[in-house]
């Protein structure tokens, strides 16, 4: 499991203290059942492992935008490491976007938008909704591309000379609807990316300990 770079130290151990409260879980994933138990938890900073991968491919300094349902992770990596003294997570993420969306919708229209065609339109950027809404829903995530990028200005970092490559489920909206096409800026749309890493690093480290052959 993974936690913001910036909130990674300070809640790890209570993180872990909470998902292992219950030893055996049971839920539903879409519509299937599953009952497991839990043996051990590992977690990792959010955005790094996006990217722990490719961090040996860097051969610049490259600032990595985590863009996630909650929280923006800003993480420089100088020498193909993170710097950890120059990271910073900002506490609004997709979620803001989505109910920004809708305060304008019930204000202007008197009437909101179901979340997953919110969803679809960040993913797609084009839609079949009626035309007053789409052109909220539109400028709503415009505004918050917008106040991604300024965030960036304002820890100094040029948008048109620092390799740029943004993750997470956020990547997508950036694409889609970014004013900015140059270049340095990238996107790994793959929305499993942290999770993916999350794995590498865990298997990582059981082979270390030799838990994992």
């Amino acid at each position: 499991v993974g936690l913001p770079l910036t909130r990674f130290g300070a809640e790890k151990n209570d993180f872990i203290k909470y998902l292992t409260k219950n030893k055996r879980v049971s839920f539903k994933y879409e519509n299937e059942p599953y009952h497991i138990e839990i043996d051990d938890v590992a977690v990792f900073p959010q955005c790094y492992a996006a990217v722990v991968d490719k961090i040996p491919t860097m051969a610049k300094k490259t600032l990595i935008v985590d863009i996630g349902s909650w929280t923006i992770d800003i993480m420089p990596v100088i020498n193909k490491s993170p710097d950890e003294s120059k990271c910073v997570t900002i506490p609004k993420g997709l979620i803001t976007c989505m109910r920004s969306i809708n305060e304008q919708c019930v204000r202007q229209l008197n009437g909101e938008v179901d979340e997953s065609e919110i969803q679809n339109i960040m993913r797609y950027g084009r839609s079949d909704i009626d035309d007053e809404y789409f052109a909220i829903i539109k400028a709503e995530i415009e505004d918050f591309v917008d106040k991604v990028y300024n965030s960036i200005r304002e820890f100094g970092y040029n948008l048109k000379t620092t390799p740029i490559v943004f993750v997470g489920g956020g990547a997508v909206v950036m694409k889609n609807f970014g004013s900015h096409d140059a270049k340095n800026i990238s996107y790994n749309l793959d929305v499993k990316a942290n999770a993916r890493g999350y794995e590498q690093l865990a298997t990582m480290g059981l082979k270390s300990t030799k838990r994992l052959s």
